[in-house]
């Protein structure tokens, strides 16, 4: 029995041997890797803070810097792009009292901005009827809400 031990533990040692030759150590020094390239997935934070981004000569606004960068765009400047930052219209420091703005001037009737929030609304256009993730959605798409939740 003692020749038959020994070729046992011969070939449990020839086993373990073979399998440690499969394992390999890496030492990375500690230091981070690169963060996801472009084309690579990104989370960014829901966080309302707009910018204006540009990216080939065209601006676009994004809802925070995080999202603009993800979509490859260079952050301008703060807040939306149709307006610059620092530029007056009379009031805090402007010459003159200013203008009177009625409420809805310079504003588009449709949002060009919404936020990625899922709160499903049922909406209409005509005599087209379909879900969109929030009201905002349904409104920039030129449907009206009609309920909240999705259509039945």
């Amino acid at each position: 029995m003692t020749i038959i031990h020994m070729k046992m533990s011969g070939l449990g040692a020839l086993a373990a041997a073979l399998l440690l030759t499969g394992c390999v150590a890496a030492e990375d020094g500690g230091r981070p890797g690169p963060g996801p390239g472009p084309g690579g997935p990104q989370m960014c934070p829901m966080i309302y803070a707009p910018v204006c981004g540009e990216r080939g000569g065209r601006r676009q606004t994004f809802g925070n810097a995080c999202q603009a960068g993800a979509d490859g765009f260079r952050v301008v400047h703060r807040g939306e792009c149709g307006r610059r930052p620092g530029s007056s219209s009379g009031w805090n420091g402007g010459p003159g009292p200013g203008p009177v703005i009625p409420p809805h001037a310079g504003r588009p009737e449709r949002p060009e901005f919404c936020t990625r929030e899922y709160a499903p609304v049922c909406a209409r256009r005509g005599g087209s009827v379909r879900t969109f993730p929030n009201s905002c959605e349904a409104e920039r798409g030129g449907y009206s809400v009609i309920g909240r939740g999705q259509c039945r």
